[in-house]
């Protein structure tokens, strides 16, 4: 099973006080290796109000959180019955589980507020085995060669035709073995 990102509807309003109650929930219950982030997705507006600035923050989707989980019978029945959830974004229902945001999804709706799916500096190091999951290098295994955090970019070392190269790759485009 691996860990993937899916849009949970709340009562609109009362996004930050499921976030709360779920990450308490998962803690409480020793999930926390099942239900890994809740974010409220908001960006920052500047107001001006009577000749003066303010910042102010605004979801981006009122009514909505996003949750990096993994998929288990458990976490499913945990965060669909957390006070105030009102269901999953993409299922059927009938007790269908629902399908996951894409990569470049996460990857937009994270990048907007300046947060990444995946941290450079705790998720990967030099010598970390990787798998490229996007691009023409799919499917395959290698090694982190070097890390360009300004960049976002990682450099691995695949073996292509029994010689070892090193590419360039987006983080987007690989994810921990």
């Amino acid at each position: 099973m691996q860990k993937e990102w899916y849009v949970v509807n709340t009562y609109s309003g009362h996004e930050n006080k499921v976030k709360e109650k779920l990450e308490m929930r998962a803690n409480s219950m020793g999930m926390e290796d099942y239900i890994l982030r809740v974010v409220v997705p908001e960006t920052t507006e500047i107001e001006i109000k009577d000749g003066v600035k303010k910042e102010k923050l605004k979801k981006m989707f009122p009514g909505y959180i996003l949750v990096e989980m993994i998929m288990t019978d458990e976490a499913w029945f945990i965060v669909r019955n957390t006070p105030g959830v009102t269901g999953f974004i993409g299922s059927s229902g009938k007790g269908a589980k629902p399908f996951p945001l894409t990569l470049p999804e996460v990857d937009k709706i994270l990048g907007s507020m300046g947060l990444r799916r995946v941290e450079l500096e705790s998720d990967f190091e030099v010598g970390t085995m990787v798998k490229v999951i996007n691009g023409p290098f799919a499917s395959m295994y290698g090694k982190v060669k070097n890390i360009d955090l300004d960049n976002q970019k990682i450099e691995v070392t695949l073996d292509l035709f029994g010689q070892e190269t090193i590419v360039e790759l987006e983080l987007t485009e690989i994810e921990k073995a």
